[in-house]
């Protein structure tokens, strides 16, 4: 009996912050706006992070377009960081990661050449980081768009909308 148990028994919540700390993953400091507007805005239970760009300190780390003079490596490693940088903005804005009960929406815009179509590879850099700190059970629905341009030159910025734990 104590096997059917073990068996049927629903998993822990994964703690996002523990998560972090066992992919040994330091979130970078939390990137400073670019203009005139607010990084988070938090109505009722949800979160709301502006666009999110792959960024270090006030520099961009990745410029270019994806499929020009970058390759695909390189907008994944871009929607890597622009992921991280989103989780940076979320722990100050909130306290701690662990008040996330899931990843609503992510939204990925690309700067590409017009002739690139492996869009969903370049938003999986970003994607594959939330499922690894979150749970594929929290992963969130997802809209990619290529774009002729970015801030900054940059090749991907994110925006992504949390469900807040009361």
């Amino acid at each position: 009996m104590s096997d059917l148990k073990e068996t049927t028994a629903t998993p822990a919540r994964i703690r996002p912050s523990q998560r972090l700390e066992e992919l040994g993953i330091q979130l970078p400091a939390p990137p400073e706006p670019f203009g005139a507007y607010a990084e988070a805005v938090r109505t009722g239970n949800l979160l709301f992070l502006s666009g999110m760009l792959p960024t270090e300190g006030r520099t961009a780390k990745f410029v270019g377009r994806v499929g020009a003079e970058l390759d695909v490596n390189a907008g994944r490693q871009a929607a890597r960081l622009a992921a991280l940088n989103s989780l940076a903005v979320a722990r100050e804005h909130l306290g701690s990661l662990d008040r996330i009960s899931r990843i609503v929406r992510i939204a990925v815009s690309i700067a590409t050449s017009g002739d690139f179509h492996e869009h969903p590879k370049v938003a999986d850099g970003a994607s594959e980081l939330l499922q690894d700190v979150f749970g594929k059970d929290k992963n969130p629905s997802r809209s990619i768009i290529g774009v002729a341009s970015l801030p900054l030159g940059t090749p991907v910025e994110l925006e992504l909308i949390f469900e807040i734990a009361e």
